[in-house]
């Protein structure tokens, strides 16, 4: 290997850093850790048996056009069926809004594609999802973040540092959002708040992005608008993916955008992959055209709304005073906040010698040094028995942490 290698190295590769999580969960292999450290749908919920048959199906009457290359836009009929179940919650959209991508992760990664450049300001949630700040930090963004409380992102903060940048002549590309059981926190925005989220939005003419990979599995309490049907204007992107709701390892989901702007997507895509492999996009388009993607979701809402009440008891039971925690509606994850003295980062290292392990909470924030007391917890993995015995062993570590 030559010597001076890494002076060819782009700006982007050098700025580029592994995911906090993925090295963290290395250190997760050990034999009997419980680990509620991924973002991993339970194993039981995929439908392997429907999916086999669909599969056969394709590959024998459809195998010229499942094999073949695909457009850059996506299989129709999958857009097709994406655009139907987004016009039953409310989005007045047509298929010609809907591009398909390689999982919502490759559409972050669009999102700086398209939008940023270097030392441009992006407006995220605090904390925000870590594959995010990832993609957009990989661009030179300068991600700022906006407080949250127990209602998402507040609109009053929001427009605060708006008109601070505004006066600074700094126009945010866009800000992003998960509105619905957020990653990491599990919060969810009330109608009320995404409406004034977006009222900020426009004043200050900011793109929306929003990001849904978990709104259709709620659990507990009532749906709320999304704001891309909030928004009259067609300044917001969603993004979505079948990852939490069907299977993950199809790698496949969406955006849907007005059409100008997913124009741009869809040439940006182009020159990545071409297309998402059409064999999945098929399978996965006659597997929801069945009504089986809606039967299916149905049992794995209420076994993940059965596995968060089972973890809620057992934090009750088992965590010792000074400890809280969200109580999420759906999703995949919620929240713990330990007594300010506390690292987690430190305690990381004594819960995996007690067999047990989370997510350190500071990566969620953009600024690198804030929420050092908290931790990310995944309950849609473990089964009932691991998740009563990781919370009494993650308890037990919490007791022995010294500073």
């Amino acid at each position: 290997m030559y010597s001076n290698v890494d002076e060819l190295f782009s700006k982007m590769t050098k700025r580029a850093k592994k995911s906090a999580i993925r090295e963290l969960l290395k250190l997760t292999k050990k034999p009997g850790l419980i680990s509620f450290a991924g973002g991993l749908p339970a194993p039981e919920t995929f439908p392997s048996k429907e999916l086999e048959d669909i599969t056969r199906e394709v590959l024998e009457k459809e195998s010229a056009l499942a094999l073949q290359y695909g457009t850059t836009e996506g299989d129709d009929l999958l857009r097709e069926q994406i655009t139907l179940r987004y016009q039953k919650m409310g989005l007045k959209i047509t298929k010609d809004n809907v591009a398909i991508t390689t999982a919502s992760q490759q559409a972050l990664d669009f999102l700086g594609r398209v939008f940023i450049n270097e030392g441009d300001v992006v407006i995220v949630e605090f904390p925000s999802y870590l594959g995010a700040l990832q993609a957009f930090n990989a661009f030179g963004a300068k991600p700022i973040g906006i407080e949250s409380d127990e209602l998402g992102m507040s609109p009053v903060l929001l427009e605060k540092k708006l008109a601070e940048l505004k006066a600074q002549g700094i126009r945010p590309k866009f800000m992003y959002i998960i509105p619905d059981f957020q990653n990491p926190s599990g919060v969810t925005m009330p109608a009320s708040r995404r409406k004034e989220i977006i009222e900020v939005a426009h004043k200050y003419e900011i793109l929306i992005v929003e990001d849904s990979p978990y709104r259709e599995l709620r659990f507990e309490g009532e749906p709320q608008p999304t704001l891309y049907e909030l928004d009259d204007r067609g300044t917001t992107i969603m993004l979505g993916t079948f990852s939490k709701t069907f299977v993950p390892g199809f790698r496949t989901g969406w955006i849907i955008a007005d059409p100008l702007i997913l124009d741009k997507f869809i040439t940006t895509k182009q020159s990545v992959d071409l297309c998402t492999p059409a064999f999945v996009q098929r399978i996965a388009a006659r597997y929801m055209e069945r009504g089986l993607f809606d039967a299916k979701l149905n049992d794995i809402i209420k076994l993940y709304g059965h596995k968060k009440n089972i973890m809620m008891d057992a934090f009750k039971k088992y965590l010792p005073e000074g400890v809280t925690w969200t109580n999420p509606e759906g999703g995949l994850f919620l929240f713990v906040y330990l007594p300010e003295h506390m690292d987690s980062e430190k305690l990381f290292m004594k819960a995996v010698e007690n067999n047990v392990a989370f997510v350190v909470g500071h990566v969620f924030y953009c600024d690198g040094v804030s929420g050092k007391n908290t931790m990310r917890i995944n309950f849609s993995y473990c089964s009932d028995e691991q998740i009563v015995e990781g919370v009494k062993r993650l308890g037990k570590a919490i007791r022995e942490y010294k500073d």
